[in-house]
C-alpha cells in the first residue's frame, strides 16, 4: 500500500499533518511518500492508494497549482479511478477554475470542478461544525479567509448540522467526487472523526482495520459531539 503526502514541508498549516501521523499509525506497514514541492510526484509514475495534501499559504497555493498543472490530466483519471484523496483546508481551492483575489484579480486553477473562491484577507471566519457524510456525524473546525461558490449540490462532501458550508450561505460542504474528498474542516479531521477514518481505511485496504488508539478517539469523538451540539 502506496500514500502519498504531497509537499508537506509547505502544505503543513493548523497542525493537519497529523492525519497522516495518525494513519500511520493505524496502517504501520503502508509505505508513505512524502513528495518535495520540487519533486515530481509519485502518482505521475506509478499507482499510489491514496493521496494527501493540506492547508497552505495564499503564497504557496500558486505554486501548487503550477507544480500540479502539468498532472492536471492524471489527477481527473485518479479519481475516476477511485483513488482515495484527501485534500484539506484550502488545498481543495488550488482544483477549482479560479481563486479570486480582493482587487478583482485571479489565479487560474486545475479547473478539475466546477467551483472558484474569493479571498477576504481582512476578514477570517473560524467556525465549528456538526454535519452528516453518508451514515455518520462528522465533527471539525473551520478557519479560513476565503470562501468557495458553485453549484455542489450534487458532489458535496456533508450536509452540515451547524456551521457553514462552502459558503455562509450553503449548508454543503466541501467537494466530493468517487473517492475524492476536498474539505474546509481542518483539526486534524482524521483524528477527530474515527469513523471517518475507518471508511478511508476501508477504501484502501478494503476491509476493517481497527484504528490506533481507537477506543481513546472513538472516546473523544462521542464528547466531543455532544459539546458541539449543545452550542
Amino acid at each position: 500500500m502506496k500514500i502519498e503526502i504531497l509537499f508537506p514541508e509547505f502544505c503543513n498549516l493548523y497542525g493537519d499533518m497529523y492525519n497522516m501521523k495518525y494513519l500511520k499509525m493505524c496502517v504501520p506497514d503502508a509505505e508513505f511518500i512524502e513528495t518535495a514541492l520540487d519533486d515530481i510526484p509519485a502518482f505521475t509514475k506509478e499507482d499510489v492508494n491514496m493521496i494527501y495534501l493540506g492547508p497552505m499559504t495564499e503564497n504557496t497555493q500558486e505554486k501548487v497549482i503550477n507544480r500540479l498543472k502539468p498532472y492536471k490530466e492524471r489527477i481527473k483519471e485518479l479519481i475516476e479511478k477511485n483513488v482515495v484523496f484527501l485534500f484539506t483546508g484550502n488545498s481543495v481551492e488550488v482544483l477549482g477554475k479560479y481563486i479570486e483575489n480582493e482587487d478583482g484579480s485571479k489565479i487560474e486553477g486545475l479547473g478539475i470542478f466546477d467551483v472558484y473562491s474569493k479571498r477576504d484577507m481582512m476578514h477570517r471566519h473560524n467556525s465549528f461544525l456538526v454535519g452528516k457524510y453518508e451514515d455518520i456525524e462528522i465533527v471539525g473546525f473551520k478557519s479560513q479567509f476565503t470562501m468557495m461558490y458553485g453549484d455542489n449540490k450534487d458532489s458535496y462532501f456533508v450536509e452540515v448540522e451547524k456551521g457553514i458550508g462552502i459558503n455562509k450561505e450553503s449548508k454543503l460542504e466541501g467537494i466530493k467526487k468517487n473517492n475524492f474528498i476536498g474539505t474546509y474542516i481542518i483539526g486534524p479531521i482524521l483524528i477527530q472523526n474515527p469513523l471517518f477514518t475507518k471508511k478511508i481505511l476501508k477504501n484502501i485496504v478494503a476491509n476493517d482495520e481497527k484504528l490506533a488508539l481507537e477506543d481513546d478517539v472513538m472516546a473523544a469523538y462521542e464528547v466531543r459531539l455532544k459539546e458541539l451540539k449543545k452550542l
